[in-house]
Parts: C-alpha cells; structure tokens; sequence
C-alpha cells in the first residue's frame, strides 16, 4: 500500500508540472507563490525528491537481487536526498570563528530517546577519519540503514518536537507533515539489505548534488512499476510480519533475563543481610555482658560511697551538737553576703540583656549579608550570561563590573563593622569570665565561713537548722544559674565561630572576583583580535566579489550601501552578518543566505540566498524533464 500512494503521488506531481507548462498564467503564479512561500515549496520539493529516491532505490534493489554497497548509485543518491532533508531550515549556531549549521547535533539526541542508537553513536564517534560533525552525521545514516532501523529511530525523532524545535526552525520538513511522510517511506528500506564500508570512506568532504538524470522515465516503466509494486508489496508484508515476531520474542528474553538478575541481586541481598544480623547478635550479647559487669562494679561503689557518707553525716551531727554559739551573727553576716551575690546575680542579668541584644544586631547584619550575598550570586549570574556574547555588550558588561565594585567596597565596610563588633563581645565574653571567677571566689569563701561558724556555734544548731536547709537550697539555685551562664557562654562563642566562617567565605568570593576581572580583560583582548579577523575576512569577501562580478557580470553590491537585509528586511549588527549571495551579487542575512549549490562560475557549491535556490532548483528541474 505505501508503494502505491508513492507512485500516485509521482504520477500526480508529473500532471501538476504538465499543467504548469501548458499555462503560463499557472506557472506564473507559482513564481509569486515559490517567492512569497519559499520554505513551503522547499518541503514541496524534497518529498517529491524523497518518494523518487526511496522508490527507485527498493526498485533497483530488488532487481538487483544482491546486497549493496556503498558504490551503488541509487543508493547514492539517497543519501544526498536524505541529508538535505535533515539539512532543511537547520538553525544557524554562533560562534567565535562564525556561524554553522550541523546535522550531529538532532541524530546525536537518538540515543538519549533510544538506548540501542548508543552502538551506532559510539561506533561514529570512534571512527579515526571523521573530523567534522557532517562526516559523523553521514555515517551515522549509513549504520542505521545497514542496522535497517533508520524509519524507527527518526519516528522517534520526530515526535519530540521540543528537541526538534532547538534545532530547526519552525518550517523546517522534520517539523512539519511531509517528515512524518518520509518517515514513513523509509519503513520499505528495511528489504533491503546492505553493506557499507564507513571506515575508508572520505564523508568529510563529499558534495552532495541530487542527479536528476536518474529519475527521468518513460510511461512504459511506470506501467511495468505498478505490476512490481504488488509483489513488492508482499515481500513486505511477510518480511514486517517475521520482523515483529522476531521483536516480540526479543522483548521477552530481555524481560526474563531482567528478572532473573533481580531475582539473583536480591538473593545475594538477603545472604549478605542475614550475615549482618548474626554479626550484631553477637556484638550485642558481648556488650549485655559487659554492662552486667559494669552493673556490679558500681553497685559495689555506691555502696562504698553510702557507708562513707553515713559516717560523715554523724561526723557532721556530732559538730553541730559542739558548735551552737554564736550563730545569729553569723546568720545575719550570711544574710547580708546572700544579698550581695543576689546583687551580682541581676547585674549578670542585665549583662547578658545587653549580649542578647547585641546577637540581634549580628543577626539583622548577617541577614544584610545574605542579601548581598544572593544579589552578588544573581550580578555573576548576569555576568556569565554576559561573557557567552562579549560582542554585543561589552560597554554593559564594563558598568556592571563597576557597580560590583562598589558593592564589593560596601560589603568590605560591612566586614570591618562586623570585625569591631566581634572584638566587643570577646571582650565582654572576658568581663564576665572575671565576675564568674569573682563569684566562685567569694561562694567559696562564704562556704569556709560557714563551716566556721558550724564549729564556734553549737548552741543553736537545732533552732535554726531549718534555714541553714533553706540556704542548701538556694545555693544549688545559684550552682544551676552557674551552668546556664558557662552554656550560654559557649553558645556565644560557637556563634563567634560561625561569623569568622562567614568573613573567610566572603575574602574568597572577593578572590573570585578579582578572577573575573582579569577573565573580563583577557575576553576584551580576545574580542579586540577576532574584530580584526572579521575586518580582514570582509576585505577578502569584497576583492572576491569583485572578481567574480567582472566574471559572471552581476552586480556586487557593496558593504557600506546595504543596511538592512534584502530578504527580510532585517536590520544588520554585529550579531547579524552581513552575506553576499554569489549568483545576484545582493547582501543578505546568514538565515535568509544559508543554502549552497554550484554556479557555472564555480563548480564547488558556493553560498546562494533563498530565492535564487529557489528559482535554480526550478531551473534544474525544467532542464531535467
């Protein structure tokens, strides 16, 4: 069936060019038509050539009866056909050195879309010869036709019209319907069966020119086609049958080797588990025994320590009973010292009022700092953005390195600040280092008085042990506000620790970018020496016109009278070149200029605009009808 459409698409489009011929009003308007629509009658054109090639190559391939290789000229032929297809509205690239257009880029994505393309793009990439992505771009087609899976792989090119569209425009032939129509002619390659030797062959630098010599026939062989086209049709019938059960019986064998090794992983998971297990049984069982050891070692202690402290305690009663003179003095000296450490203890309070304070300030300037921080993130941002098109904005790229400056004095100034207040808490940090030491001094003290005043006054032990318990209890108060004052202080200092961390990291960053200064200088010098190279290269451009307008007698327009391009009215810059097209000598753009064909002046191909492709390839194809 694919055949058939294919011959009455052919027979369609020959009627469609005898009309043309036979009325001049007809062939007038497709002119205004090919010029108005150029890309549309390009898309035309190529699935036309497309079908001619692909029929012709399965034709002579099956009367051929023998594997092909790669001197076969209707598989030759093919191959041009197929790269100007690919090469149909590619979008230019810049670069340093100019501007190109690459197939290897849109084949190279098969292998994310298809795991088993990854054989044919390493094998590509190997090749010792290819120097060019073209030259890896042919192979690559001559692999896939030899793996016979070029129709699939290209369908799954084309149905991700996200990656497509990076690459081509949006008229190109694989955007639009007439690529899902080649794709689908390819389908009848897969009868043939082919022999390509990659390895020798020079792809860098063959010329692709369409022989239109081989597709002229008489209606005697379009007769004789059709009766072929049945028993080709058979052929592939059969051979697509044994093709999908031959992918059935693939996919299953894949998928029971895939569970076979999940199922052998997850055995050797389980073994190596079950190992672990018993290993920390058996540390475990240890570790019971050790502590039940460790258990009746401090059972044995405490009770040491409990017949120690018993005796203490009589000791203690016994001088209690001797000691009770004296003791309202020296109750009231131990009333008037708790006061004085209660005293102490507020102005601690406030002290560290006063610190907590402080910490907010450092955390409002830390937060600034964050702020910065992720503005001078977003300025390098801009800047890497900025170096990838040095040509176009230095002038910006030099203001925002100023501003950079300034905020980086800015940011020194905050560094500075952020240094004194560090140098003021270390040195409230040591004020209260003093006054805690001041404290256990007189705590101490007062502890020696006591015991003093326990031995000289026994009298009164048993009328005022009551409150001798209660000052017990608000000592261990002060010994407990103790520990939270020594926390708080090494908070306080894990925070001085992180604030020097954060003035290391900003030196750095300030290092980075002193780097980007230099880089910013070294790409100026860069782009100082490439505007040399254009300035030169244009030069050449003209001398070259000139020759070729005394030659071929078109007019060479020159640089300076061309300001907007010809095609498309574009306004030229420095991102937008200027191209002179080599058959009308006129000045247009890189997009509206990116085809090339060989003129009578040169026999290699040679830049030509749209419109004049246009109007050759016609020209072309009158003269070969």
């Amino acid at each position: 069936m694919k055949f058939r459409h294919s011959t009455s698409a052919s027979t369609r489009a020959s009627r469609i060019t005898a009309i043309r011929k036979s009325s001049p009003a007809v062939a007038s308007w497709d002119r205004k038509v090919s010029i108005k629509y150029p890309m549309a009658m390009e898309r035309a054109n190529l699935l036309n050539m497309a079908k001619l090639s692909i029929k012709g190559l399965i034709e002579s391939a099956l009367s051929f009866g023998r594997t092909l290789d790669s001197d076969y000229p209707p598989l030759q032929q093919f191959f041009v056909v197929m790269e100007h297809c690919l090469k149909h509205g590619l979008k230019v690239k810049k670069s340093f050195l100019g501007y190109n257009k690459s197939l290897w880029g849109p084949l190279e994505m098969v292998e994310k879309l298809c795991p088993e393309a990854g054989e044919i793009a390493v094998s590509v990439r190997d090749l010792p010869g290819l120097k060019t992505p073209l030259g890896r771009a042919r192979a690559w087609l001559r692999l896939a036709l030899m793996q016979k899976k070029l129709a699939d792989y290209l369908r799954l090119l084309i149905t991700r019209k996200d990656i497509l569209s990076e690459f081509y425009e949006n008229s190109a032939v694989m955007l639009e319907e007439e690529g899902a129509v080649i794709v689908g002619l390819l389908v009848g390659l897969n009868v043939i069966d082919a022999n390509l030797c990659v390895k020798g062959e020079d792809l860098d630098t063959q010329v692709g020119v369409i022989d239109f010599s081989m597709y002229l026939k008489n209606d005697i062989d379009d007769y004789r086609s059709e009766e072929r086209n049945g028993q080709i049709a058979a052929i592939l019938d059969q051979k697509n049958y044994v093709e999908e059960l031959n992918r059935q019986l693939n996919s299953t064998v894949q998928g029971l080797q895939g569970r076979v090794e999940s199922l052998e992983k997850s055995n050797s998971k389980l073994i190596e588990e079950l190992a672990i297990a018993k290993n920390n049984i058996i540390k475990l069982q240890e570790e019971n025994h050790q502590l039940r050891t460790e258990n009746s070692v401090i059972l044995m202690k405490t009770q040491q320590r409990l017949e120690i402290a018993e005796g203490d305690l009589n000791c203690e009663l016994d001088t209690y009973k001797q000691s009770r003179q004296g003791l309202d003095e020296m109750y009231n000296e131990a009333r008037r010292q708790l006061k004085e450490e209660c005293q102490l203890r507020q102005d601690v309070e406030n002290e560290l009022v006063v610190q907590v304070s402080m910490k907010q300030e450092m955390e409002m300037a830390m937060k600034l700092l964050e702020k910065d921080i992720h503005e001078k993130q977003d300025t390098l941002i801009g800047l890497r953005h900025q170096l990838d098109e040095v040509k176009v904005i230095n002038v910006e790229m030099y203001q925002k390195m100023q501003s950079s400056d300034d905020n980086m004095r800015q940011k020194n100034d905050m560094i500075a600040r952020l240094e004194e207040k560090t140098n003021q808490i270390t040195a409230t940090m040591k004020q209260l280092e003093q006054r805690l030491q001041d404290a256990e001094r007189e705590r101490a003290g007062a502890e020696d008085g006591v015991r003093k005043f326990k031995q000289d006054f026994t009298n009164k032990a048993d009328s005022l042990q009551k409150q001798i318990t209660q000052r017990e209890k608000q000592m261990m108060q002060l010994e407990t506000d103790l520990k939270i004052e020594r926390d708080w202080r090494q908070t306080l200092q894990n925070d001085l620790e992180r604030e020097r961390e954060t003035i290391a990291q900003l030196t750095a960053e300030a290092q980075q970018i002193n780097g980007l200064k230099k880089e910013f200088h070294r790409l100026q010098d860069e782009n100082m020496q490439l505007k040399g190279i254009c300035e030169e290269q244009e030069q050449a451009l003209e001398e070259l016109g000139c020759k070729l307008s005394e030659y071929g007698g078109q007019v060479w327009l020159k640089d300076k009278d061309a300001t907007h391009c010809k095609l498309c009215e574009k306004e030229f810059s420095i991102s937008r070149r200027k191209h002179h097209c080599r058959n009308c000598g006129e000045i247009f753009c890189n997009a509206c200029s990116d085809n090339e064909l060989p003129l009578p002046a040169s026999p290699k191909p040679v830049r030509v605009c749209d419109t004049c492709h246009a109007l050759l390839l016609q020209r072309c194809s009158s003269n070969a009808t």
